[in-house]
C-alpha cells in the first residue's frame, strides 16, 4: 500500500479528511468479502486501506472484483456524469441512498438489468426483474437484495440471508468491547409479504484486532449494519434516506413475491 504521499491516481492531500469512496464502499463490501460472498481474496488489505482512508493504483483493481456491486456504481455515476464510480456520492447512493438515485433514468436501469441479467432469467421472472424499473425500482444494494439475487441464485435464499444481506441500520443501546448493542427491525416475512418488524436488542461486531470501522460510535448513535458488521455511524440524513429506500423496495418487492 502506497504511504500517505498518494497524490496522482488517488486522494490529493486536501482531500484526506473526508471519507473517500472507496474507503466506504470497503466499509460496506467487508463483512461479504471476508465470508467469501464478494469480491476477490484481498480482505485484509482491502480492510486496511479504509482505515487509512487511502487510494492508490494498486487499490481499485481489487474493487473491481466486487463484480455484483460495480456496475450499480457504474450505472450511478454514468448517469449523474461522474466519472469514478467510486466517487464518495456515488458508493454512497448505493449502500445508503441519496438525491443521485433519483436521476438515473427508467429506462437506464431497465436497460441495464437487461444487459446483465437477461439471458440469465427467463419467463415471468424475466418480466418481473425487468419490471421493476418502471415500477420505481432504482440501483441501490437493498433493491438488489430484495428483488434481484433471490431470483438469479447468488445466495441461498432464505429470509435469514436476507436480512443479513440487505444495509440495515441499528440504534447504539451498549458498548461492549469489540461489539455494540444495538435495536433493530429485522426483516420478517408475513402472510406472504416482507416488512420490518418491531426494533430487537442484537449484538453486531464492530472490530477486527481492535480495530474498525465505528471505533467512536456512542449510546444514541444511529450505525449501517452489513452481515452484522458495523460498517460506519450513520448522520440523520443517512439513516432517513436508508430507511426510505428500504421501505421503497420492499414495497416493490412485495408485488411479486
Amino acid at each position: 500500500m502506497a504511504s500517505n504521499s498518494i497524490t496522482s491516481g488517488g486522494l490529493l492531500a486536501a482531500e484526506r479528511t473526508s471519507l473517500s469512496g472507496t474507503s466506504r464502499f470497503i466499509r460496506y463490501a467487508f463483512m461479504p468479502n471476508r465470508l467469501r460472498y464478494c469480491g476477490g481474496d484481498d480482505n485484509r488489505t482491502l480492510f486496511e486501506y479504509s482505515l487509512e482512508n487511502a487510494r492508490d493504483g494498486d487499490l481499485v483493481p481489487m474493487l473491481r472484483k466486487f463484480t455484483g456491486a460495480l456496475p450499480y456504481l457504474r450505472l450511478i455515476a454514468r448517469a449523474n456524469e461522474i466519472a469514478d464510480p467510486f466517487d464518495e456520492r456515488v458508493v454512497e447512493a448505493y449502500w445508503i441512498g441519496n438525491e443521485l438515485l433519483e436521476r438515473v433514468e427508467v429506462r437506464q436501469l431497465y436497460d441495464a438489468l437487461l444487459e446483465r441479467f437477461g439471458k440469465q432469467l427467463q419467463g415471468r421472472t424475466r418480466d418481473w426483474v425487468l419490471g421493476k424499473a418502471p415500477a420505481g425500482a432504482r440501483p441501490h444494494h437493498n433493491f438488489h437484495v430484495f428483488d434481484v439475487h433471490s431470483k438469479v441464485g447468488e445466495l441461498d435464499h432464505t429470509l435469514e440471508t436476507m436480512d443479513n444481506c440487505r444495509i440495515s441500520w441499528g440504534k447504539v443501546v451498549g458498548l461492549e468491547g469489540a461489539e455494540l448493542v444495538v435495536e433493530r427491525q429485522p426483516l420478517l416475512l408475513s402472510d406472504g409479504k416482507l416488512s420490518l418488524g418491531p426494533a430487537a436488542t442484537v449484538r453486531a461486531v464492530r472490530q477486527v484486532d481492535s480495530k474498525g470501522f465505528a471505533d467512536a460510535a456512542a449510546v444514541g448513535d444511529w450505525v449501517a449494519l452489513h452481515w452484522d458488521w458495523v460498517c460506519e455511524v450513520l448522520t440523520t440524513r443517512q439513516k432517513e434516506n436508508l430507511a426510505r429506500f428500504t421501505d421503497q423496495h420492499l414495497t416493490l418487492a412485495n408485488q411479486t413475491i
